[in-house]
């Protein structure tokens, strides 16, 4: 699947074109809300008096970058793997710049769907959905609290502390860049990567559970993957975190976190969790309610307002609609679980690695494959350490693909006990 010279000159140029039209582009920050919406709110709920939260955005048009897209669009025939890239990551933008326009409005809620997805949406395979999968994981947290107890660390990293140790870890393995680790507190999430900032929530307490994942999260994947993009020679834009990615990215950090012990079941209860309240929100529940959700769930009031902001950020409060962006982890783990486990299966543990060299999707990987051969796309330079050592993964997707055959509802017999007593009840 050779290109030719003047095929590859086009494609670099049409690259270079969507990475400046993109560039201010931000969605996430400017969906971000004041710290003091949260102090407000939660000012007035300890009052006995909750009133929906009062946020407003910025929603300058965007016709002039939507024009330059759809033009960049029309000169990308869609039958060639590169050329339908650079389209559909155009067309992401496309859709996030039109979601820019209609923050704060119900229309804002289609173009969410559109770039993340929604609760029910089927999972690789199509048998389960991700609400079955977010249900499975709160059932699971349920029983596990009721027989040994949730129990947080003996002890908290503050903001400052955690952003010491992950700087201390990070320098050395970004050998050949800067990745700085800096406090933010109006960030909505825990923490947020980009190729050269990872960002903290200030004021909020860390366990070494936190520190773990954050640095197999943010850093050796969302970091990664970003600085390995720019590194592509003729296609900067594999650099670029465009929203068609999302799931993706998420889900290769997630599972990131799983294959290296960082994960804990309290973080799987939180992801789950977002994925019913954003179906809350998307039936008709208000920002209030979809509070009280995560408040009975036993969240803090603090990280009840977080959760509670992630699902309405860009949203009306009133209920109805959503920013759907937090369907993508679970949907994204799964794909992505399932994707290593055939590339086991069909002896391509080398496209996973192809993942590493940029923002791409699972399919874009299989399309793009034959040019990573040609070296018209370029192997990734920094991969994780748990991606460097392959016969370990391999033999954890080994026992994983075998595992699933064995049918666990029958096993309660053979062990002399049902599955109520298996569950302490």
């Amino acid at each position: 699947m050779a290109v030719a010279s003047r095929e590859l000159e086009h494609l670099a140029r049409c690259d270079a074109q969507l990475v400046d039209i993109v560039k201010d582009i931000k969605l996430l920050s400017s969906l971000s809300w004041p710290r003091e919406a949260r102090e407000r709110f939660l000012a007035a709920w300890g009052r006995g008096q909750p009133r929906l939260p009062q946020v407003s955005y910025e929603t300058p048009s965007q016709a002039a970058t939507i024009a330059q897209l759809e033009t960049l669009k029309s000169r990308l025939d869609s039958t060639h793997p590169i050329a339908r890239y650079l389209r559909s990551t155009a067309q992401s933008y496309l859709t996030a710049a039109r979601l820019l326009e209609s923050l704060g409005t119900p229309e804002m809620t289609a173009h969410a769907i559109a770039l993340y997805g929604k609760p029910g949406d089927s999972l690789a395979g199509g048998k389960v959905n991700n609400i079955d999968a977010a249900q499975h994981f709160i059932a699971v947290t349920r029983d596990y609290d009721r027989v040994q107890g949730i129990h947080e660390a003996d002890y908290s990293l503050s903001a400052e502390t955690l952003q010491k140790e992950l700087s201390s870890r990070i320098t050395p393995f970004f050998d050949r860049h800067q990745v700085s680790v800096v406090i933010d507190h109006d960030l909505a999430s825990k923490a947020a990567a980009g190729a050269t900032r990872i960002r903290l929530r200030g004021g909020t307490s860390f366990s070494e559970y936190d520190l773990n994942q954050l640095l197999e999260h943010e850093a050796f994947v969302h970091s990664l993957t970003a600085l390995n993009g720019r590194e592509q020679q003729h296609f900067k834009s594999f650099g670029l975190g465009a929203p068609r990615t999302t799931a993706t990215q998420e889900g290769l950090a997630t599972f990131a976190e799983l294959v290296t012990g960082a994960v804990d079941i309290s973080r799987m209860q939180r992801i789950a969790l977002r994925i019913i309240g954003i179906d809350k929100a998307l039936n008709g529940a208000d920002f209030i309610e979809v509070f009280r959700f995560f408040l009975e769930a036993g969240q803090t009031e603090v990280e009840s307002f977080n959760s509670s902001m992630r699902v309405f950020r860009g949203a009306p409060l009133s209920g109805g609609h959503a920013f759907t962006k937090d369907t993508v982890y679970l949907h994204g783990l799964m794909e992505i679980h399932t994707f290593f486990r055939w590339a086991l299966q069909h002896q391509k543990l080398t496209l996973c690695r192809y993942l590493f060299a940029g923002r791409m999707t699972v399919n874009d990987v299989i399309r793009l494959a034959p040019y990573f051969d040609e070296a018209v796309i370029t192997p990734p330079y920094y991969l994780p350490p748990w991606m460097k050592k392959t016969n370990g993964l391999a033999a954890y997707l080994a026992f994983s693909v075998f595992a699933n055959r064995i049918p666990i509802e029958e096993l309660g017999e053979d062990y002399g006990f049902d599955d109520v007593a298996v569950l302490g009840g």
